[in-house]
């Protein structure tokens, strides 16, 4: 008698033979059909008026790449060959087969839609009562680009580089015009090599232009601010006053040696990584504490955090009457600075934003115990400080950790989104949109388990 389970592979169907009992029922691959049967796709379905043959349905394009995204398959040549291979995918392709170039050239052309898609499934989460906005976290993660930082040139080496092939190009020129063809090596073609010279230099000079784009917009920024500064400090002096320290250097005009740009994907930018830097986008994204649903996100070419509070509100306040009013936000020292505590007032949210690090074991007493008593003229810092360190003040920074952090760290390590697939930044904040609605729906999914 055998001890083993029969095993058989000449029964004519090895899986049942419809689709629907492929699958268990609280599987994700089914869920995301689900939830994508109950959204409005006209504006994807509408594109493809006029078409002269059958095309995949937008609806399971989409599918496939919200499943692929949220199990770490973002790739459309993986997905394609996962519709042969995966019991998942085949359902969700309902046993049709999307090659790469369809789910590919969908991404790239419908990634305008993905936002209003994201909106979409975030109204009806709240519909099904999984999304109650109120206390948010917000945090931002650097996601590597689609370049390699070694394609970056600085505004140093370009100039270094420049004058090398410029003097090539005249040593190249001479030969060309030398009567004595002895002195061309042999192999060499002039022509050939003087023309890939100067498309290099005009490659080189197209950057150039926009690196010189960038520090005109700097120089502007840098100029305001110390124009801003130089006034305030003129206004205690006329007030009798002396301003504390040393006026401010002008800023400096123009490009600077270290400026970089990436030839591959000028839009990305070098960030600081761990230990190290590369060739990044910084993805930002506002994390409802209650249920860990993302509800709002973009990417910003910025590596630090301290101006996106506002941009972040604004894309909020946008979406309050599909998602709802939040009343507070939660976020860590990089967001820190008077303006931004400003803008939360000003919207009629309760900004609980870390101005410094604090010791991570308080003393026992000092976790039970009230701050003073605030003072009647504190500002809205001194009173976010204040609120900051009263028990439940710390009670709800401590929302910030457990909620937006685990979801990059989800995004990052169990997703395995790592890297962008696409260039530009537009492109970019489109792909991020896509990822945040393929973790909405995973997370979905579980909380309608629970």
């Amino acid at each position: 008698m055998s001890r083993f389970i029969p095993v058989d592979r000449q029964t004519n169907y090895l899986f049942p033979p419809s689709v629907e009992d492929w699958l268990p029922e609280n599987h994700l691959a089914r869920f995301i059909v689900e939830v994508i049967e109950r959204l409005d796709l006209s504006n994807l379905t509408r594109q493809y008026a006029g078409r002269g043959s059958a095309a995949h349905h937008p609806a399971v394009l989409l599918g496939l790449l919200i499943y692929g995204y949220a199990t770490g398959v973002p790739s459309s040549r993986k997905i394609e060959r996962a519709t042969y291979d995966s019991v998942a995918f085949r359902y969700i392709a309902a046993n049709t087969h999307p090659d790469h170039d369809t789910l590919a050239a969908f991404r790239r052309r419908c990634g305008d839609q993905f936002e209003q898609l994201f909106v979409q499934v975030l109204m009806l989460a709240r519909e099904m009562g999984m999304l109650k906005v109120g206390k948010i976290a917000v945090d931002g993660s650097k996601i590597k680009a689609n370049a390699s930082r070694h394609s970056a040139l600085s505004w140093g080496h370009i100039k270094k580089i420049e004058a090398q092939l410029r003097e090539e190009v005249k040593q190249l020129m001479a030969l060309a015009d030398s009567e004595d063809r002895k002195q061309v090596p042999d192999g060499m073609d002039v022509p050939q090599e003087i023309a890939r010279r100067e498309e290099r230099l005009a490659a080189l000079d197209k950057a150039k232009r926009k690196l010189e784009e960038r520090a005109q917009e700097r120089d502007a920024q840098a100029q305001a601010e110390y124009d801003a500064k130089m006034t305030k400090r003129q206004a205690k002096r006329d007030a009798g006053k002396k301003p504390g320290g040393k006026d401010p250097e002008p800023p400096t005009s123009g490009p600077q040696d270290k400026d970089q740009i990436n030839l591959t994907d000028e839009e990305s930018r070098i960030m600081k990584v761990g230990g190290g830097f590369d060739q990044c986008y910084n993805a930002q994204a506002a994390v409802d504490t209650d249920s860990m649903l993302i509800v709002g996100s973009f990417v910003t070419q910025a590596g630090n955090d301290s101006q996106q509070i506002q941009s972040m509100l604004e894309l909020l306040a946008g979406r309050q009457e599909q998602v709802g009013q939040v009343s507070q936000v939660l976020a860590d020292t990089g967001y820190f600075s008077a303006a931004n505590v400003a803008a939360c007032e000003a919207a009629g949210i309760v900004p609980m934003i870390a101005i410094k690090r604090e010791q991570h074991h308080l003393p026992v007493l000092d976790r039970f115990t009230e701050p003073p008593p605030l003072s009647p003229e504190a500002n809205a810092v001194e009173t976010m400080a204040h609120r900051l360190k009263t028990k439940a003040g710390r009670a709800d920074y401590a929302l910030r950790k457990q909620t937006v952090e685990p979801v990059f760290g989800i995004i990052k390590h169990v997703m395995k989104f790592r890297q962008f697939l696409v260039r530009g930044k537009q492109k970019v904040a489109h792909e991020w949109n896509l990822v945040a609605l393929a973790w909405n729906l995973k997370r979905m999914n579980a909380l309608n388990m629970a």
